[in-house]
């Protein structure tokens, strides 16, 4: 099983990879503005499903990686440094957009919702480079099955980011109305997220092996 630190230091990157605006964040947000909170609410059942998914093929996977090729980890590491760093640019780059700006979508029925949740994390780019660059990194062979610690650290990210998503997806129309008419707040917004990000992709960049 993984150390303390590891398990504490995962949880923090999937928080803020989940602060993140990115396609599960924004559909999730449109959502529950042109719907109210228990669509968006249905659509993260869908979403979480597709992080089951990926859990379960990235841990066989990396179990079988990891064992076969010694230098998988390093070469993991550094693309997942260099993810975290363009979510950090991506937050802060000049004309970027709120997530939770207004948006206008027709009304769909439970099953499309819950559906449309499951295809759109299952086609998002970030979930699919956390799960294959990120996560490796924080799993060590010394320690016990690959394959327990991947289904641990996996399942820390599915509760990080669900529990967040539910919080967003039942207060998304008052944020979006808060920061609406607050220009600044968004601004912070963005900032503080970037900061995070690019100081766990140096960290990251930074850690080697123990």
């Amino acid at each position: 099983m993984p150390d303390l630190s590891s398990l504490l230091a995962f949880a923090l990157v999937s928080l803020g990879l989940v602060l993140t605006p990115g396609p599960n964040m924004i559909y999730l947000v449109s959502r529950s503005i042109a719907q109210g909170p228990h669509a968006g609410l249905i659509s993260l059942g869908g979403v979480a499903l597709g992080f089951v998914v990926y859990m379960l093929c990235a841990a066989f996977g990396i179990t079988a990686l990891l064992l076969a090729v010694p230098f998988a980890y390093d070469t993991l590491r550094w693309a997942g440094a260099a993810y975290l760093l363009y979510l950090a640019w991506q937050a802060v780059r000049p004309g970027g957009r709120s997530p939770f700006a207004a948006r206008s979508l027709p009304h769909d029925g439970p099953g499309r919702l819950f559906a449309m949740g499951f295809v759109t994390n299952l086609l998002n780019p970030k979930i699919a480079v956390m799960y294959l660059s990120l996560l490796p990194q924080f799993i060590d062979p010394a320690r016990g099955s690959v394959l327990a610690q991947a289904l641990i650290l996996g399942a820390i990210q599915i509760v990080v980011s669900v529990g967040v998503n539910a919080l967003i997806a039942v207060g998304a129309g008052s944020v979006s109305a808060f920061l609406g008419g607050r220009p600044a707040w968004q601004v912070a917004q963005r900032w503080l997220m970037g900061t995070v990000l690019a100081g766990l992709a140096l960290r990251m960049a930074a850690e080697s092996r123990r």
